[in-house]
Formats: structure tokens, C-alpha cells, sequence
């Protein structure tokens, strides 16, 4: 896990207690009707304002772009960590799975045209 994401972690974290915390003291307060008839958003609001390191609120809003990029990014790390089979593997491999179609497609063929003929030979109807 990188630090920029322990990082977030830990904000979302940090986010979370402060929400709990505020919701406990508006429960104490005597104001656990309004709590509840007010908006999460409020809430989130109130705990970001009260912190002292608090961010704006367009801040507050994912950034789909970075989301995307970031996703990408990761695409690729892992792309560049696959072990890549070399060509004479690959040539290998292909033949196999070729030849295993070919097997199974002739046994699936034998074993139908089995059935078809017991069918014909119990009902004694021909096609």
C-alpha cells in the first residue's frame, strides 16, 4: 500500500471520528431531534469546519478525473508485472488449447450422436 493511501485512509478515519464525535455532542446538547432532521452534508460541513486543518468546501467533491487517472495508472504498474510467456510458450500453449477443442468437440459429437441413436432406436421414429 502506497502513502498516499495510508494517507487517505487515515483522513477518512479522522473524518469518521470527528462526525461521531459532533453527533454524540448534539446528542448530549439536548439537540438529538435536530441531528437527526438535519442533513449528513450539514454534519460533514460542521466537522471540517471545527478542524483546524480544514479544507474547502470545493475540495469536499471527488475528482472524477484523478479517480480515472489514478485507475489507469495502476492498470499499467500491473501490467508491467506480469511475467509474459515467450514465444515459443505461447506457440506451445496454443497448440494445446487447439488440440483440446479438437478432443473434446469430436467426444461431445460421439456422445450426441450416441443419444440420437437410442432415441431412434427406442422410439423406432426416424428423422
Amino acid at each position: 500500500m502506497s502513502n498516499k493511501e495510508r494517507n487517505k485512509r487515515s483522513a477518512r478515519k479522522a473524518r469518521q471520528e470527528e462526525r461521531k464525535r459532533l453527533e454524540a455532542e448534539h446528542a448530549a446538547s439536548g439537540h438529538a431531534a435536530k441531528a437527526e432532521e438535519a442533513p449528513k452534508s450539514s454534519l460533514l460541513k460542521k466537522a471540517s469546519s471545527d478542524s483546524a486543518a480544514a479544507k474547502p468546501a470545493k475540495a469536499e467533491k471527488a475528482k472524477k478525473p484523478g479517480r480515472i487517472r489514478s485507475y489507469f495508472t495502476a492498470v499499467k504498474t500491473e501490467m508491467h508485472q506480469v511475467t509474459w510467456p515467450s514465444r515459443t510458450e505461447l506457440k506451445n500453449y496454443s497448440f494445446a488449447v487447439i488440440a483440446m477443442l479438437l478432443v473434446f468437440g469430436v467426444c461431445v459429437w460421439a456422445v450426441d450422436n450416441g443419444f440420437v441413436a437410442l432415441i431412434l432406436a427406442f422410439t423406432g421414429l426416424r428423422g
